[in-house]
C-alpha cells in the first residue's frame, strides 16, 4: 500500500498516481454534509442561487459530528454510510465536487460518474470516530445550524487517515 500526504484543494486527481487501497492522509478543509444538508444544496442548485462555498476547494465529509464535550475542540467525527448521498452527487459533481469522504461502497452509477468528473471517493474508518477527532485542528458551525448535527461544519484537518476507494 502506497501512502500519500495529500493537501486540500487538490491539483487535478488524474496527476496524483492513486490507487484504490492507497492510504491518503489528507489536510485541508472538510465540509461536513449528511442528508439535509445534502438536499438544501441540490436545492439552492436547481433554484439557480449560489453556493455557500466553491464545492471544488474541499471536501464534503458525509459525516454528523456528535455534540462538543466541554473543553473540546469539537465531538466525535466518524463517517456515515455514503450510498444515502447517492441521489445528490451526480448533480454536485456537475457543480464542482471532486473530493467526497465518508464510508462504505457507492453504486455502479455512482462510481462511474465520480470517475467521469475526475473526481475521487476516499473512505474513512468507521468506528473509530473518537480518534479520528485527534487530526481535527479547527471546527466551526458554517451552515444551516438549525439542522444541528445535520448542518454543515467547516473542519480543518492535519494527516486525517482515509483510503481510496474511487479514483
Amino acid at each position: 500500500m502506497t501512502i500519500h500526504k495529500l493537501t486540500l484543494p487538490l491539483p487535478d486527481i488524474g496527476h496524483l498516481k492513486l490507487q484504490p487501497g492507497d492510504k491518503i492522509l489528507l489536510s485541508g478543509t472538510l465540509y461536513t454534509a449528511r442528508d439535509m444538508a445534502h438536499k438544501r444544496l441540490v436545492a439552492l442548485i436547481n433554484s439557480e442561487e449560489p453556493l455557500p462555498w466553491d464545492l471544488s476547494q474541499g471536501a464534503i465529509f458525509y459525516c454528523g459530528p456528535s455534540p462538543v464535550p466541554k473543553g473540546k475542540l469539537c465531538g466525535a467525527v466518524g463517517p456515515t454510510t455514503s450510498a444515502r448521498m447517492d441521489p445528490f452527487t451526480p448533480l454536485l459533481l456537475d457543480h464542482g465536487l471532486k473530493v467526497m469522504l465518508g464510508k462504505g461502497e457507492r453504486s455502479p452509477e455512482i462510481a462511474a460518474a465520480i470517475r467521469a468528473h475526475g473526481a475521487l471517493y476516499i473512505v474513512a474508518v468507521g468506528g473509530i470516530s473518537a480518534l479520528l477527532v485527534r487530526h481535527v485542528t479547527g471546527f466551526e458551525p458554517f451552515l444551516w445550524t438549525e439542522l444541528g448535527a445535520e448542518a454543515v461544519y467547516k473542519m480543518e484537518v492535519v494527516d486525517f487517515p482515509c483510503y481510496v476507494t474511487i479514483v
